[in-house]
């Protein structure tokens, strides 16, 4: 028997998806899909009968076969996703994954008539439709689709654009997906260079050696620029999509290609430019943490491979932290909370619902999902036992918690705008982090904590704000035409100079290619809600010491609200507040302020000068 390896000591567990399926070819997809295939033919009967004369019963049977649908389409789907994660070269996987197209289009085109009808109906029909128990949980979901419904085109229409959406828009984001976790790079190592892929390279900027995430940065930059054309394509159609919809959706009113963003997010557009202008406003604070964190490793500026490196190491034994033991810094951490909570972090574990290993062929980045049929969340990261990764997964576990808080709830009511979807996964990252600073005895301790503080303050009221001020300035210029790769570098670079200013070393010019955010078909501008989350949660959490005891039960029912309000109307319930108004934000920002300070103290004492 082979030896471990140090560096396997540090690497997280795989995750088991045998509950849901048993593999690509477990007779119960077959089944699933039977069953797909069964309801959608008795929509097409009920179809025909709701065109011909828009019954409010028919509607009401309709929309019970969509949510069956939903359920099991969305379960096969999960599935298939969580296979090519952890192996985007998966074969089984992918013929999966390519026969599910049908199965969207299909449905799309079948539910189409029903939400024609339900957003052109008068209000009386409406009433009556949401009177039957079985549909009335769809009521905001429903109300808050109707606010777009000026966007309508005809029935046939709406299919064109559902079928050809399929090798259309998606086709480019599953493109650039492919091409992500088959992307080889080399990278210098130590003396020794290495082929890897770039989601193992991406976990060497995790590196307490400067000079190795340099390294490691450019090498997945380079390797990113030998396919810049093929980026640029995949971004300009998929841009080039979004921006002709919306012109063939402006026939009774302009529809802007933010409209979508915004309302998919439930928030206004008011709210969104008071958020952005509250990160210009504080630009300065966030520029002095990110110059902190260059002199903490002894350099005048912040480099771009500097996003996600680890506090600077002290001296004495290895720092990073294995998998068991992130696990119970997380538990102890939630359980302050509520020991609810912190049975949940074992739970996962306990389950197997966490995929944290590190593989050539695994997918860039982090994300929690969950299967429709058993209500069950998985968690899925590379995991190497950085202090970051720790963060990164009590976050992802706090998306994990928000869904399991809510898996009682009928699936319409489970679907929550990415903004307010950051929620408990950003206050996950701010509990652990204020948990372990209070306990922690040692200088190397506080730096590994105040240093996540104030990269998450940095990443959010910087980073965040250069990809929303690239992807407003490129959606603005395709507008015209399609861009080229230079000229999407130059707009990424002035985007990087705008934000960071003088403490930035150099911009991450290929950044558009690299970060995969850029190229989700399915939702865009997805960057700016984690501002949004990042701020709201930390809104939340200061009203802990506020409600005391009262504190988790709050919590968890605003979680469960999550689903059936707008991000407005969330707020004014559960906190009190105006998120179109600055004041919340500002607040937000000026608790967690006081971290910067802590930190610049911090490194005085250290003599990191």
């Amino acid at each position: 028997m082979q030896a471990q390896s140090r560096e396997d000591m540090f690497y997280g567990p795989s995750w088991d998806l045998s509950d849901e399926y048993k593999g690509c070819d477990d007779p119960l997809i077959e089944q699933d899909l039977a069953s797909i295939d069964a309801i959608l033919d008795a929509i097409a009967t009920e179809n025909d009968k709701l065109q011909k004369d828009p019954d409010v019963r028919t509607a009401q049977t309709i929309s019970k076969g969509r949510a069956q649908c939903d359920v099991l389409l969305g379960n096969i789907s999960t599935f298939a996703n969580c296979l090519l994660s952890v192996d985007s070269q998966r074969a089984d996987a992918l013929a999966l994954k390519g026969r599910l197209q049908a199965y969207y289009k299909r449905s799309g085109d079948l539910f189409e008539p029903l939400s024609q009808c339900l957003d052109q109906a008068e209000e009386a029909f409406i009433q009556d439709y949401l009177s039957d128990p079985d549909v009335a949980p769809e009521e905001f979901l429903l109300k808050h689709r109707r606010h777009r419904r000026h966007e309508n085109l005809s029935l046939d229409q709406e299919r064109i654009v559902n079928g050809l959406s399929q090798d259309g828009i998606h086709a480019w984001g599953n493109l650039y997906d492919q091409l992500a976790g088959s992307l080889r790079c080399e990278v210098l190592v130590g003396n020794e260079t290495r082929e890897m892929g770039v989601a193992q390279a991406n976990t060497l900027l995790g590196s307490a050696d400067d000079l190795q995430r340099q390294k490691a940065w450019r090498a997945v930059g380079n390797a990113w620029t030998h396919h810049e054309e093929s980026c640029s394509a995949a971004l300009n159609a998929i841009a080039g999509w979004r921006l002709e919809m919306c012109k063939q959706r402006s026939g009774q009113q302009t529809v802007h290609y933010l409209d979508s963003a915004v309302h998919a997010n439930r928030i206004s557009k008011e709210t969104l430019d008071t958020i952005m202008g509250v990160a210009r406003q504080h630009r300065t604070l966030a520029r002095r943490a990110a110059a902190l964190q260059a002199r903490a490793y002894g350099k005048a500026k912040f480099g771009p491979w500097d996003l996600v490196a680890p506090a600077p190491e002290l001296g004495g034994d290895d720092e990073r932290v294995d998998f068991d033991q992130a696990l119970m810094l997380i538990a102890d951490a939630y359980g302050q909370i509520d020991p609810s909570m912190a049975d949940f972090v074992r739970m996962m574990a306990e389950r197997q619902w966490i995929e944290g290993t590190v593989g050539p062929n695994k997918t860039p980045g982090a994300y929690c999902t969950g299967f429709n049929k058993s209500r069950n969340p998985r968690v899925y990261m590379t995991y190497t036992g950085s202090f970051s990764d720790v963060v990164t997964l009590a976050h992802e576990l706090g998306h994990a918690y928000h869904g399991w808080v809510m898996r009682d709830l009928p699936l319409s009511q489970k679907s929550y705008g990415m903004s307010l979807a950051e929620t408990a996964s950003t206050f996950g990252e701010t509990l652990v982090r204020k948990t372990l600073l209070e306990r922690s005895d040692s200088i190397q301790g506080r730096m590994n904590i105040l240093w996540e503080e104030v990269s998450a303050l940095t990443a959010y009221l910087l980073n965040i704000p250069t990809r929303y001020s690239f992807e407003k300035r490129f959606y603005d210029a395709r507008a015209e035409r399609p861009q080229r790769p230079e000229e999407l570098k130059r707009y990424m670079t002035e985007a990087w100079t705008d934000w960071y200013g003088e403490v930035l070393e150099e911009p991450d010019a290929m950044f558009w290619a690299s970060k995969l955010h850029f190229y989700i078909s399915g939702l865009s501008f997805y960057n700016f809600p984690y501002l949004f989350g990042y701020l709201f949660s930390l809104g939340v959490y200061a009203t802990r010491e506020r409600k005391g005891a009262d504190f988790f039960e709050s919590y968890v029912q605003l979680l469960r609200d999550t689903g059936r309000m707008s991000a407005e109307d969330l707020a004014e319930k559960h906190l009190q507040v105006d998120l179109t108004s600055a004041q919340f934000w500002n607040d937000s920002v000026n608790f967690i302020a006081p971290c910067v300070d802590q930190f610049e103290a911090l490194l005085d004492e250290a003599g990191l000068a």
